[in-house]
């Protein structure tokens, strides 16, 4: 440890004394250098050539200059000026950051008003200055300064101006786009100056302003001039017209693979010809109205629902995001955005004008035509309009403090990248840094729960098509997702399938409707009060708004005697409500049976689905056999609803799996198509057979796993919030799509069935009650026990071995019913009388038990 010598100690207390005193003290640690220097030679050396300019005689010798008075106070004023500026710049500052945190209370479609309301004083600003003759001092040189950077064409800015305006006050959620249409704006302009500019001789500024406002201005001369002497006019010209067209293809959203399509429609939309593309040849029921306009339903050809990678579910495929864009090939054209239609207001619709009567013609299920053969839809104004859509909100902006603090608090190298907001739920990206697992971010489920306060956190890894984490956490302000909203999306008004339905929307904020034709049947399960009801009603709503009589039938069974109430009296049953659990076991086998029908024709016309066999009768291609009086008319779809499964099989489980399994398994080409609900999902009303022949699935929020893994075969539906919450599993899907069921009104849905029932009477098939009300005297004997002695026939004849205690066994009934049902099937010729204790013998064999099963019912 070195210790301080007293002359190093006297340098250091002189050295404090004055700057006279310094340069020796300098100088001492100098000496112990190169003291030091035997040690180190390269120290040495840099030692002493540094001392040399350290100890430089001018240096020394320069006398301090006094200084100006002049310029000292020329120095003192701008110091002064400088304060006063940096004093208001903080001032003007302060007041900013203050308006700014004001403004971030404000709601965003306020924000979005200015913003657009801004753009339009600028437009107007630019108007006064360029298009008429300002007299005051500012306009008058903002007109000039414009006039110098555009030349001839500063007229054209204040409508530069007016298209974000218009952008941002007539669709305020696609704000995004904003930036776009700016930039191919600038593109665009910049373009058509250069070209102009080199039109009239490529004037330099020298040439004086006159001639820089008669052609493209500075900004003309910047763009042409510098091509000009490089590469000549011949060679700029078409360079600036490239610059030219990308400016409109960036305006117009418009990839270059795809101008010859956006061309053919502009050309569609001048000749007034999209209604006539759409529909050539009317089919039955909506050829032609009562005002001569044809429908735009466009015809199902032959094979056309046999599409490769089909899917039930229609999505929209634009979202609208409060962190991205569009992706180029997913815009909309201009011309598209500009004559859409605004979403609807938060306020109910006014009605829309009614649409035109559709012609009906007479049904294969029905007798006679309902009415006098002119069905009109109901109007879409009858269902209101949900809330306004709020992309981001004070709550989404919480949230992403909050996980980004969860995240930090356990040194994860995570980020949150964005959230798509929907109307019930939010979905939070969190991208992981290199070398992260994911399991650091799902095994954080409970602290995020903990961190925004929900119980009801949902972790997807990955989000399907993104390399992201999704957290789905519920909006403490959540939307309303209307029916209306649906059928009103262009997604539901392009298809104009009579079995589209409406289910609500995603996660993203898309709408989501699916035809039940394409699905072909679906199970919806849920606790008590999570929105199965809702959905059901949802289903039925759209068919009568989007359907007539003659195109769907329908057969709903209600044994809980309420919920479907309201439908009582529409043309589109085909027999009454269904309240009693037995009844609808028998009409679920006249279901089977007119599947059976509908198969024979389809067979003897050799036609592989129902929409081909229509559409050859609708084309009178299909006749009668020789000496046959039959009429070959359309058959309409025909949709099957149970609101509680779980009814049913507590009353008749075999004939109603039976039943079900049968018309799941082959109806789809008949165009019959079932949809089971409970809020019972258990294994014993839920069974394998069922879940198998059912393959789309909607949950709603289940009490407990094991409830979700019966719906979906997979977790999920425990974590849902209820009211609407669901996740949808459409057929050929591997994972769920969570969505908000849409809601329709008690008054709504009376609204839609009164105007239905004004426009035709209900026509019931008298076949489908017969079987319900049929007394037989050959089942007196029976009684209440035909169940039973199915089951025991079932299982007599197909093990062929009959035995009293074997029916004991797999029956579970005691002695005395098993000998009851011996003792029945053995005045029926079905066993053999008793020989002591031997088996009886078995009188039919297994290919007869068809009939046998029919005789004992009755049939």
């Amino acid at each position: 440890m070195a210790t301080r010598t007293p002359g190093g100690a006297k340098g250091s207390s002189s050295g404090t004394r004055g700057g006279t005193a310094r340069r020796p003290a300098a100088r001492k640690p100098a000496a112990g250098g190169r003291a030091s220097a035997a040690k180190t030679p390269a120290r040495s050396s840099n030692a002493r050539k540094r001392a040399p300019a350290a100890s430089r005689p001018a240096a020394r010798s320069r006398a301090p200059q006094r200084p100006d008075p002049i310029s000292t106070l020329f120095l003192g004023f701008w110091q002064f000026v400088a304060q006063v500026w940096l004093l208001l710049a903080r001032g003007v500052g302060g007041l900013a950051r203050a308006f700014g945190r004001g403004a971030r209370e404000l709601d965003v479609e306020h924000r979005r008003d200015g913003q657009g309301l801004a753009f339009l004083g600028l437009a107007i600003v630019l108007a006064a200055a360029t298009w008429f003759d300002p007299q005051t001092w500012v306009l008058k040189n903002l007109g000039r300064l414009i006039r110098d950077c555009l030349g001839s064409l500063a007229m054209v800015l204040p409508l530069i101006c007016l298209l974000p305006a218009w952008r941002l006050l007539r669709h305020p959620e696609r704000n995004g786009d904003v930036g776009r249409i700016l930039i191919g704006c600038a593109a665009l302009v910049g373009g058509i100056v250069g070209i102009v500019h080199i039109a009239h001789g490529t004037p330099y500024p020298s040439a004086g302003e006159h001639a820089l406002q008669g052609s493209g201005g500075l900004f003309g001369w910047l763009l042409s001039a510098p091509l000009t002497s490089t590469v000549t006019a011949f060679v700029a010209v078409p360079l600036q017209l490239l610059l030219v067209g990308f400016g409109v293809l960036v305006v117009t959203a418009t990839p270059v693979h795809r101008v010859p399509d956006r061309l053919m429609e502009l050309r569609d939309r001048m000749l007034l010809r999209e209604a006539e593309a759409l529909d050539l040849e009317p089919e039955p029921g909506r050829k032609t109205a009562k005002n001569g306009k044809r429908s735009r339903k466009t015809e199902v050809e032959v094979g056309e629902h046999h599409q490769p990678y089909d899917t039930p579910v229609m999505a929209e495929t634009k979202v609208v995001r409060a962190d991205e864009i569009f992706e180029e090939d997913d815009r909309p054209s201009l011309a598209d955005e500009l004559l859409e239609p605004p979403e609807p207001p938060a306020i109910p619709a006014p009605p829309d004008p009614t649409p035109a009567p559709r012609i009906t013609e007479q049904l294969t299920l029905s007798t006679s035509p309902p009415g006098d053969g002119s069905y009109t839809l109901p109007a879409p104004g009858v269902l209101k309009a949900g809330s306004v859509v709020k992309p981001r909100t004070k709550a989404n902006d919480v949230v992403v403090n909050a996980l980004s603090e969860v995240l930090d608090q356990f040194n994860i190298d995570a980020q949150v990248t964005g959230f798509t907001r929907g109307p019930t739920i939010t979905r939070y990206e969190i991208e992981l840094g290199p070398a992260v697992k994911v399991e650091r971010i799902t095994a954080l489920a409970k602290n995020i729960a903990l961190a925004v306060k929900s119980a009801d956190v949902r972790i997807i890894s990955p989000i399907p098509g993104k390399s992201a984490i999704g957290v789905e956490i519920p909006n403490t302000d959540k939307d309303i997702v209307s029916l209306g909203d649906i059928l009103r999306s262009p997604v539901a008004a392009n298809d104009h399938h009579p079995m589209v339905v409406g289910l609500g929307k995603d996660v993203e904020g898309r709408t989501v409707v699916a035809n039940l034709a394409k699905m072909p049947h679906m199970l919806i399960a849920g606790a008590t009060g999570a929105g199965k009801s809702t959905c059901i009603n949802g289903l039925i709503t759209s068919i009568l708004m989007r359907s007539t009589p003659d195109e769907v039938r329908m057969v709903l069974v209600d044994p809980k005697r309420v919920e479907l109430t309201s439908y009582a009296g529409i043309p589109h049953l085909i027999t009454p409500i269904i309240t009693n659990p037995k009844k609808a076991a028998e009409a679920l086998q006249w279901v089977v049976g007119e599947m059976d029908r509908r198969y024979d024709d389809l067979a003897a016309s050799g036609y592989r689905h129902i929409d081909d066999f229509n559409k050859a009768v609708v084309a009178g291609k299909l006749t009668a056999p020789p000496g046959s009086e039959r009429v070959y008319q359309p058959y309409p779809y025909l949709l099957v609803i149970v609101d509680e499964l779980a009814d049913l099989m507590m009353v008749a489980p075999r004939d109603v799996e039976d039943s079900v399994v049968r018309i799941t398994q082959l109806a789809r080409a008949a165009g019959i198509h079932l949809v089971l609900a409970t809020q019972r999902p258990s294994v014993d009303v839920v069974t394998g057979l069922i879940k198998a022949n059912v393959p789309s699935r909607l949950a709603f929020a289940t009490s407990s796993l094991a409830d979700s893994r019966v719906i979906l075969d997979q977790p999920g539906a425990e974590k849902l919030v209820g009211q609407g919450d669901a996740l949808f599993l459409p057929m050929g899907a591997s994972k769920p799509m969570r969505l908000q069921n849409a809601y329709v009104s008690e008054k709504e849905i009376h609204e839609v069935v009164e105007h239905c029932k004004k426009q035709a009477e209900p026509d019931y098939r008298e076949d489908v009650a017969a079987g319900e009300t049929r007394k037989k005297e050959i089942d007196e004997d029976i009684g209440d026990d035909l169940e039973l002695l199915i089951q025991a026939a079932e299982l007599i004849v197909s093990t062929q071995f009959g035995s009293t205690s074997m029916l004991q066994r797999k029956l579970r009934v005691g002695f005395a019913k098993a000998g009851r049902l011996m003792d029945l099937l053995e005045s029926r010729d079905i066993v053999g009388p008793s020989e002591g204790s031997k088996a009886r013998d078995v009188l039919v064999k297994p290919d007869d038990l068809p009939g046998v099963l029919a005789s004992l019912r009755g049939e």
